[in-house]
Parts: structure tokens; C-alpha cells; sequence
């Protein structure tokens, strides 16, 4: 499946073949624009000269060098600092439970709540960001363990467009902005 999460040719080609570079695309999805968190992995792949990310490099790479790296502008993230340190904290964790390999997440889950747990207990992943890559790798990437929909909540309906697991191109991409606008506003009538 082609993922065109980052509106970027090349950024949307790493994420529709690494599955690595969409997870550190949903950690950096906070506080910037998607596309922008999404073309962060193409740009740390860049960075580090190489056309595919790899956790072990990742995990392993100097953590001052590493936050430099992401800090060269145009820097990956708003705070590139501390996104450099969760980007290396997920990495390790892949590392360390999965060798390294961002699939094993999901190759021998059984449910979809079982998937979830997995996501929520990722470094700099909470329960919203778990629900939402939840239903991106149903919706888009063919994981469908046996209740994922239910898993994922309301991320996981089909034609919400609440999150970037709607995303296909420029006019999903809309649809979500104005979901989100919708919401905002609805929250500061009720403040």
C-alpha cells in the first residue's frame, strides 16, 4: 500500500515501505503540522545517509549527535531536542523487545486489544497516539487482528476522517484539518 501521509513523493515512499519510519512519523505526529511530523523519518534517514532506517543505528547513534541531527534546519520537530531523545527511546525499546524489527509488534497478536497494548506500552506513545496507529495499520497497511476496529475506538470507522489513519491524499488531508478545527472549536464553546 502507498501511504501519502507526508505530501512528500520521497518522504511518502520510505513510510509506504518501512513501517520503522511510520512509527517515529506517529511519535513526531505532536505540536506540528502532520505532514511535517510524517517527512520527519525521510529526513533522518537522509541526515544519516541511508535510504532505510534501521532501530539498532538508531538506538545506538550518540544521543548529543543525534539531537544535533535533528536540530539542523530545517530541524525534524518543534523541539527537536527532546523528539531526538524519544525517537532514540523507541528505538531502543523495538530493540531491546522486538530485535529490532518494528513488525514483530503485530506478527503474532491474536486481537485487536492484544495489538494495543503493545502500541500503548511504546515509548511516547499514550493511548490516543496507540489508538490512532492502531487504525492506520488496519485501515492502510493490511494488520487486521480480529477486533482491531473495536481496538482502535472510533479512529478505527470507516469515512471519519479524524486522524492521519484517514489520510490518502490532499483532500483527506482537508477533511481531517476541518475534523480537528470542528472540534477545537467545540471545546472552546464549552471552556
Amino acid at each position: 500500500m502507498e501511504l501519502r501521509l507526508a505530501q512528500n513523493a520521497e518522504a511518502d515512499e520510505l513510510l509506504s515501505r518501512s513501517r520503522l519510519a511510520d512509527l517515529i512519523g506517529m511519535l513526531l505526529d505532536q505540536q506540528v503540522p502532520m505532514e511535517w511530523a510524517f517527512t520527519g523519518p525521510h529526513t533522518i534517514a537522509q541526515r544519516l545517509g541511508v535510504d532505510d532506517l534501521d532501530a539498532t543505528q538508531i538506538a545506538e547513534y550518540d544521543p548529543d549527535a543525534f539531537a544535533e541531527l535533528l536540530s539542523r534546519k530545517p530541524a525534524v520537530h518543534r523541539y527537536p531536542g527532546s523528539m531526538a531523545k524519544r525517537v532514540q527511546q523507541l528505538c531502543q525499546y523495538l530493540v531491546e523487545r522486538y530485535d529490532g524489527d518494528a513488525t514483530k509488534l503485530w506478527t503474532d497478536v491474536d486481537s485487536g486489544e492484544e495489538l494495543l497494548e503493545r502500541l500503548r506500552a511504546l515509548p511516547g506513545f499514550g493511548e490516543q497516539k496507540a489508538k490512532i496507529f492502531l487504525a492506520l495499520l488496519g485501515k492502510q497497511l493490511g494488520v487486521t487482528p480480529d477486533g482491531w476496529r473495536a481496538a482502535a475506538g472510533d479512529y478505527g470507522a470507516d469515512g471519519s476522517f479524524r486522524s492521519v489513519a484517514d489520510i490518502t491524499g490532499p483532500e483527506s488531508l482537508q477533511k481531517v484539518r476541518d475534523h480537528k478545527k470542528q472540534l477545537k472549536a467545540a471545546a472552546k464553546k464549552t471552556a
